[in-house]
């Protein structure tokens, strides 16, 4: 009696295990040859972050990670499905084959890397100074001076807080708005910020005409794809590589930052 039990608990654990087995393969996301078959490619793009993703007034997400997307499914000959998504769903949506790719201004890291495979990266995403062109600024040193409108409390303030030079006098500011319209009204001679809300700023206000003066520091942003989908990787790196130096990714640079696209690491 118990040698038939141990037997049918051997053969209900191997069951389970080859159900298990069966569901993680079902978990697993498509691969190139799968996406390239049944026609269709799922990316992840975010849901209310411009100028690289939010929904237009035509009821259309628009934007830089949008037209990336486009692109992809352009040359892969596939239909596009834009699922748009939060910062914290990019992770899980593509470990749960709900996405196939993820484009939406994320940056790579270590912790990131332990559950999704990068990309090399396609768009820049940085924490810089800006300010007019007859605003002799090319590096730090050269804020000695100066007025300087941050944000208080981000990275920029940290970060400038612990290089700038004496002589110059950092205004800091309850949050982005009252950083731009400080700005604006010319309380402050350099504004210190994010390149997407510099980018929102010259777009509205064209006739500033600002410019990147320096960067303080980079975070650029990379395509994120399941660990193991080996095949799929390497075709988006080509796809990277293909559009910089045919001058696409620079013309989405202009068209959504406002700038030349800068020179991005490659994985």
């Amino acid at each position: 009696m118990l040698g038939h039990l141990r037997k049918a608990a051997g053969r209900a654990a191997l069951g389970i295990a080859a159900a298990g087995l069966i569901a993680g393969a079902g978990a697993q996301a498509k691969d190139l040859g799968a996406i390239l078959e049944e026609g269709t490619i799922r990316i992840a793009i975010p849901e209310n972050f411009p100028p690289f993703g939010a929904l237009g007034i035509e009821g259309e997400y628009e934007g830089y990670d949008v037209d990336v997307a486009k692109m992809i499914a352009a040359d892969l000959g596939v239909e596009l499905e834009l699922v748009p998504v939060t910062s914290k769903q990019r992770i899980p949506y593509l470990e749960t084959d709900r996405v196939d790719l993820v484009i939406s201004s994320m940056g790579a890291n270590p912790e990131r890397a332990k559950s999704i495979w990068f990309s090399s990266a396609y768009a820049p995403f940085y924490s810089g100074a800006f300010a007019k062109a007859d605003v002799a600024v090319a590096g730090v040193a050269d804020l000695a001076g100066l007025k300087v409108g941050l944000t208080g409390g981000t990275l920029e303030d940290l970060e400038l807080t612990k290089t700038a030079p004496d002589s110059a006098e950092i205004i800091r500011f309850g949050d982005n708005a009252a950083t731009l319209a400080a700005y604006i009204s010319g309380q402050v001679d350099v504004l210190v910020t994010g390149n997407t809300v510099a980018a929102s700023l010259a777009a509205d206000h064209p006739d500033m005409a600002l410019e990147t003066k320096f960067i303080i520091k980079e975070s650029p942003a990379f395509i994120g794809i399941s660990k193991g989908n080996f095949d799929l990787l390497q075709w988006v790196n080509v796809f990277i590589l293909h559009k910089r130096l045919g001058g696409e990714l620079n013309g989405l640079s202009e068209k959504w930052l406002g700038q030349p696209l800068p020179p991005l690491p490659a994985l």
